[in-house]
């Protein structure tokens, strides 16, 4: 493995980031979204209730709660305690159902109940962050309005020397600058996919990684063939 030089330059950084998006391409062709959703509510949904919760977990909890709210109208004239029983398993069920209440009214108040096109008006709404609008706009709606920056997406990050800070913000300002963007909604979904199956958090699998020959890994110790 040949790892960038400390002294990488910021057009040798943008080239590399290019190649781990090839790379990424090639071993996860199909970028799909984690959540399971039919439309931009239900996503938007799913997305709230995916804060400081596995995926996993809210795909579990969302089909009652859809087939009990089918739109922001139901959801908005709905019992916060029905609710709250439904999404407890996802956890801090209290904040997220009065963030799902007052958002879905806030939809049904502003927008004829359909979830804006917009990243500021979607950063208004209750329980919405910049993360949570990106992944709207970009899997719903085919918009390009920034990288969702997750768990996963921050770790492999700084792995991969594609950006220093621990900071979500900042990170993403920092991806956004060296990937196309073109990219920027499957290359998120990628990094994702690719922190569940290969790039852990305690025991990345870097000899079968598709990205080993770009990444410095940084702040991992060295690998066996390294320290030979």
């Amino acid at each position: 493995m040949e790892n960038p030089p400390p002294t990488e330059t910021f057009e040798e950084k943008r080239r590399r980031a290019r190649q781990i998006v090839r790379a990424l391409k090639k071993a996860y062709p199909v970028a799909k979204c984690a959540l399971d959703h039919e439309n931009a509510y239900q996503l938007l949904v799913a997305t709230i209730l995916s804060a400081q919760c596995t995926d996993e977990r809210v795909n579990q909890v969302t089909p009652q709660l859809f087939a009990r709210y089918p739109t922001p109208k139901e959801l908005a004239e709905a019992d916060i305690r029905e609710l709250e029983k439904i999404i407890r398993s996802t956890g801090f069920f209290r904040a997220k159902a009065a963030n799902l209440k007052a958002m879905a009214q806030k939809l049904v108040e502003e927008y004829g109940g359909q979830v804006p096109r917009d990243l500021e008006a979607l950063t208004q709404l209750p329980g919405i962050g910049r993360k949570t609008a990106n992944v709207v706009l970009g899997t719903a709606f085919g918009i390009p309005s920034g990288i969702v920056v997750d768990t996963h997406v921050r770790r492999i990050a700084r792995r991969l020397g594609l950006t220093e800070s621990n900071n979500p913000d900042r990170i993403e300002q920092d991806l956004m600058a060296l990937i196309p963007k073109k990219e920027w909604i499957d290359f998120s979904h990628r990094l994702i996919h690719h922190g569940r199956r290969i790039c852990s958090a305690r025991r990345p699998k870097c000899p079968e990684c598709p990205l080993l020959k770009y990444c410095p890994r940084v702040g991992l110790p060295p690998l066996e063939s390294d320290a030979a």
